[in-house]
């Protein structure tokens, strides 16, 4: 057990030693939270513990815990049907939900959509069409990418070996590494940008020495690299990605699973890159914790017929009644917005830390979709990683939920609809656990 049990009550030690019986060691618990409820952007354990959710259950709860517009159109689904099967039968809420996501989709002409239950499984059907479409089977992804965990998409995650330990790959991924200045893997010439400079490689290396580019179906790409570090593509990445994609007849395909339903104060991350993609996964931020992904397409991708792909639960009327109302709300409220100027605030306070805070090697992200990645130098960039672990753990036994990324940085993803005042103190309690860190392994 890695966690540590500091922080939790007597009833929250008791559920936590019935869930290491029952449940599967596999799941990688963070530290000893034992939710009771919550809502908005609050939440509080079992033993009555008030939290400022600064994660939002890792990025899922956009518009907050328990929104009263997404509880209402839950409310009113559950009282008609739960269940019928979209593989086989018709119902309007996958429509007018599909309707929604074609409206929003980031790219020019016809989309078409497909509904499964999670981020994985949209990453996997991502990885179909792309096949089907192309007929090649072979897939260029990143270093420190998350794209999930069953063996297709296992395939493309590069962020941690052991997630990837015993396991052999479903599809045939070539890995290259994510265009991260802070800390590049490739030399160049000082006066590139290493957005050029990773380009490059893939065409002058990759394509040259191992992987022919027409044996290439697709390149899948965070627009922003979530559990590697929230880690931001260095400028002019994007678009030399898209006219390599373009060039060699290979689709760009883009999850959008952390990073879309306007976390980075667009409806889709990728949209602060001026490119368009062939195909887009979604799940997280859309449907409010209700089980919901899928992709976006361009209609002339969505070549295959009935019974290629389909899902037994995928788009529930339940929670694409969620999901549709999750969208409306983000619409109405101008909650897009509202995560721009909430992700300017946050980061000009964590910058102005960073003067009397030297462990603070780099605040980045866009929106509310925020990484501060530690260091014991800045000129070393040596990794403070257990700085990091304590500051998370101190953070929430004063009532601050955050959650790590990378090695060693820590995202902060809260509700785009939080308040300032929950924002402002639950800066000053991070600022807290950081001072104590500092102290200790400094």
């Amino acid at each position: 057990m890695k966690f540590s049990l500091d922080g939790a009550g007597p009833l929250g030690h008791s559920w936590i030693e019935r869930d290491i019986a029952s449940l599967s060691p596999s799941y990688s618990r963070e530290y000893a939270l034992v939710v009771d409820h919550a809502q908005g952007s609050e939440v509080w354990d079992v033993d009555g513990r008030r939290f400022i959710d600064f994660m939002a259950g890792v990025a899922v709860l956009n518009v907050g815990h328990r929104h009263p517009y997404v509880q209402a159109a839950v409310e009113e689904q559950l009282g008609k049907f739960w269940h019928i099967c979209l593989s086989d039968f018709f119902y309007p809420q996958a429509v007018t939900l599909a309707e929604k996501l074609q409206s929003i989709a980031p790219m020019d002409g016809a989309t078409q959509v497909y509904f499964g239950n999670s981020g994985t499984e949209a990453v996997e059907a991502a990885i179909k069409l792309a096949m089907y479409n192309t007929g090649r089977t072979r897939f260029i992804g990143f270093m420190g990418a998350f794209h999930g965990r069953t063996l297709g998409s296992l395939s493309f995650t590069a962020s941690k070996a052991v997630q990837r330990a015993n396991y052999m790959a479903g599809v045939k991924v070539y890995h290259v590494p994510y265009p991260n200045a802070y800390r590049p893997v490739l030399a160049g010439p000082p006066d590139e940008s290493y957005g050029h400079i990773v380009v490059d490689y893939i065409e002058e290396q990759l394509f040259r020495n191992i992987l022919s580019p027409t044996d290439v179906a697709g390149i899948l790409i965070e627009p922003v690299q979530g559990e590697g570090g929230y880690v931001i593509p260095a400028p002019g990445f994007f678009p030399r990605l898209r006219e390599l994609c373009d060039r060699y007849g290979i689709l760009l395909m883009v999850d959008e699973i952390q990073s879309g339903a306007g976390r980075t104060g667009h409806w889709w991350a990728v949209e602060h890159e001026n490119v368009q993609p062939d195909i887009l996964c979604f799940a997280k931020g859309i449907g409010s914790g209700m089980p919901i992904g899928g992709i976006i397409a361009r209609k002339e991708l969505m070549t295959w017929g009935p019974g290629s792909h389909g899902s037994t639960y995928g788009g529930n009327p339940v929670a694409a009644a969620s999901a549709l109302a999750t969208l409306e709300v983000i619409e109405r409220e101008g909650l897009r917005q509202q995560a721009i100027d909430s992700g300017e605030f946050i980061q000009d306070a964590l910058i102005e830390m960073e003067t009397r805070h030297p462990s603070i090697g780099q605040v980045r992200g866009r929106g509310l979709m925020l990484g501060i990645e530690f260091v014991k130098d800045r000129h070393t960039k040596e990794r403070a990683v257990d700085l990091r672990n304590h500051v998370i753990q101190r953070a929430f036994e004063m009532g601050l939920l955050l959650i790590p990324c990378g090695v060693n940085a820590l995202r902060m993803t809260p509700p785009l609809n939080i308040e300032r005042p929950l924002i402002e103190e639950g800066l000053h309690l991070f600022e807290q656990a950081l001072t104590e860190a500092e102290a200790r392994f400094l």
